[in-house]
Order: C-alpha cells, then sequence, then structure tokens
C-alpha cells in the first residue's frame, strides 16, 4: 500500500491518506487546537495567520480575524506537549520517511501550524508555495525540476474540503489558460478539491498549483505540517525559516516524547533545523502578498 503513496505523489503531486490517527486523538487535538484557538482569535497568541493577507509577514492585529494558528510548538501556547507528540510520532513520520526515501537521520524538523476557520469568508490566490506568480515558463520549469526534498500535510480534526488544487501541475510549467487566468478563478481546467474526513491526512508538493477557500459557516481545524530532509538545506531555508521558528525552536519541549528513541530522532530533527539557521543567514520571504 505504501509503495503507491508514493507513486500517487510523485504522480498527481498530492496524496490523501485515510484515517491516520483514531478518534481518541483527535478529541484530545480537537482540545488543544480549540484553546490555541481562542487565545489566537483574543489576541493573547501574536503568532497569527489574519484575514485579508496570505502570505508571511502576518501582523498579530486580528480586526478582520484569523485563518491560521502559527507555531503550535512553540514551549508558550498551553497544550503545546499534544502538538510537539503528534509531529514527533512514530505513525506520522513513519510515512514521511517512506515519502523521501530516506532513514531518520535525514529528517529535519520544520512547521507545524494550524489552519483554522475564519470569522468571514477568506479565499488563498492560486500560487505555488515557493515560486512567484510573475515567474515565466521557464523559470518555472528550472525551479521545478529540483527534488522537492520535503513533504507537506495537512492533517484534518473535523472534514475539510479547503484546498483546491490542480494535479500533476508540480511537474509542469502553468498554461497560457492557467496564466491568464484571474488569482481565485473558481473553475480552474482540471482543478480538484481534496477532501478530507477527521483523520484523514494530505501530503501535496507545495510547488503544485494549488489555493484555499475557507468557508466561515464550517469549523476547520487542520494541522498543516512540513518535514524536511536534509539533502535540501539550501532550497528549503526560506520557505521554512520566513515563519520565524529560528527564534524559538531551541525551547521546543522534547521531553514530552515518552520514549528515549523518539525523543533522540526528535533532537536530531531540531538541531538539523537549528544547523540550517545557522548557515542560511537572511532568507526573506518567498511570496509577497
Amino acid at each position: 500500500m505504501e509503495t503507491t503513496y508514493l507513486e500517487d505523489l510523485s504522480r498527481d503531486g498530492y496524496v490523501v491518506i485515510e484515517s491516520v490517527i483514531g478518534e481518541q486523538r483527535i478529541e484530545k487535538l480537537r482540545a488543544a487546537g480549540a484553546r490555541a484557538t481562542e487565545l489566537a482569535r483574543s489576541g493573547q497568541w501574536p503568532y497569527v495567520r489574519t484575514v485579508g493577507k496570505q502570505f508571511p509577514p502576518w501582523n498579530p492585529t486580528v480586526e478582520k480575524g484569523i485563518w491560521g494558528v502559527q507555531h503550535l510548538m512553540h514551549p508558550d501556547l498551553p497544550g503545546n506537549d499534544v502538538f510537539v507528540e503528534l509531529y514527533f510520532a512514530e505513525d506520522v513520520l513513519r510515512i514521511i520517511r517512506h515519502l523521501l526515501q530516506c532513514e531518520d537521520e535525514h529528517l529535519i524538523m520544520e512547521l507545524f501550524n494550524m489552519l483554522v476557520r475564519p470569522e468571514q469568508d477568506f479565499e488563498l490566490r492560486w500560487h505555488r508555495d515557493d515560486i512567484p506568480a510573475e515567474a515565466g515558463p521557464d523559470e518555472e520549469l528550472q525551479r521545478l525540476a529540483h527534488p522537492a526534498w520535503h513533504t507537506q500535510y495537512n492533517l484534518a480534526l473535523w472534514e475539510d474540503e479547503s484546498l483546491v488544487l490542480v494535479p500533476g501541475s508540480h511537474k509542469r510549467a502553468r498554461t497560457e489558460t492557467e496564466r491568464a487566468a484571474g488569482p481565485f478563478e473558481a473553475n480552474l481546467p482540471g482543478q480538484l478539491v481534496v477532501k478530507l474526513k477527521p483523520g484523514d491526512i494530505a501530503f501535496y508538493n507545495n510547488n503544485i498549483l494549488h489555493r484555499g477557500v475557507y468557508d466561515s459557516r464550517r469549523e476547520r481545524m487542520t494541522l498543516h505540517g512540513s518535514v524536511g530532509h536534509v539533502a535540501g538545506d539550501a532550497l528549503r531555508a526560506r520557505n521554512v525559516l520566513q515563519h520565524g521558528v529560528g527564534a524559538w525552536v531551541q525551547g521546543c519541549r522534547l521531553d514530552v516524547l515518552e520514549r528515549e528513541g523518539d525523543r533522540e530522532r526528535a533532537r536530531g530533527m531540531r538541531q538539523r533545523l537549528v544547523d540550517m539557521g545557522s548557515v542560511s543567514g537572511e532568507v526573506g520571504y518567498s511570496l509577497k502578498g
């Protein structure tokens, strides 16, 4: 079965794996997620994604509401232990090792955030996470030719139909129709809505052509994470470090992991992120808007 996961991801640019976590863990994560969301909406947690702004940096002012909670593993966030346990869980990392075709010693801690229901409808424009919209076909192909060197995922705690993407677009430049389309085009040829049930996880190439459509009437808590491969340090540095994770990563509480083997693996992943930051210098931001 895992062989098909890698084949699907390579061919389509995304793969959905059902029931990765069970109801008991979902309920525990929902409780921690609800608390984090409440703190964020009330302005008591400054690391948020604000409605009206698609990419970092985000201002912590939340007058228009939020669509995401950043830095779930930050040691100052109440309930961070629940998120640390999931991010470094073997049942998730086992899939990631398979998709990256690597071992534990190659894994790099990256990002773990949560996408939530906005208080007003909000949409993201069509984009690739690390290739600007202004890039021409040659530049797109050049950037897409690099191995991804990471896995990015959405793990749903409630039913989620927010991610819209164009399968296969991670391997090609945009078509003329895609280039001419408006940033919020609702019916791009070949687009697909990724449908997740609670406990399902969608892995996707972050340079697939995609967007988000967020409905203020539907509850949403979707854990949005990424794990890197050590071979991709130079390519991944900006995409990861632009979120500010380097400011607190050393304080991430790995002692909450029960098994020493899990703690050792997590310490290695964290150190590789620290090492990435120590040699990267000023990284700037991938996209504007």
